[in-house]
């Protein structure tokens, strides 16, 4: 059985930080790309950041460059999204994803994801 599960969220001011991190199990997870995606009321899932498989290079949303670092760690399973000076917008769940490395794919594109942690609250106050 496949799981990923998320952590870290919670309730902040802006100009805060938080890290999120997810842990999977289930699947051999040095050769998964990883990816986090938000999804606000009312509105559809978005691309936050992505890792490649091999850990060489990482993606992000333009809405966050510069304040969010997506890092991953294999001993542990488990990747992470630091994210520094939170604004009111960045407010969502939060969720991690996984996705096969043995073929190509569309990074920012929720649909090319297998599989899917239950997501995480963050709540950037004013």
């Amino acid at each position: 059985q496949v799981q990923l599960v998320e952590s870290g969220g919670g309730l902040v001011q802006a100009g805060g930080s938080l890290r999120l991190s997810c842990t999977a199990s289930g699947i051999t997870f040095r050769i998964y790309g990883m990816g986090w995606f938000r999804q606000a009321p009312g509105k559809e899932r978005e691309f936050v950041a992505g890792i490649r498989w091999s850990g060489d290079y990482t993606y992000y949303a333009d809405s966050v460059k510069g304040r969010f670092t997506i890092s991953r760690d294999n001993a542990k399973n488990t990747v992470y999204l630091q994210m520094n000076s939170l604004k009111p917008e960045d407010t969502a769940v939060y969720h991690c994803a996984s996705r096969y490395k043995g073929s190509s794919y569309h990074v920012d594109d929720p649909g090319e994801y297998t599989y899917w942690g239950q997501g995480t609250q963050v709540t950037v106050s004013s």
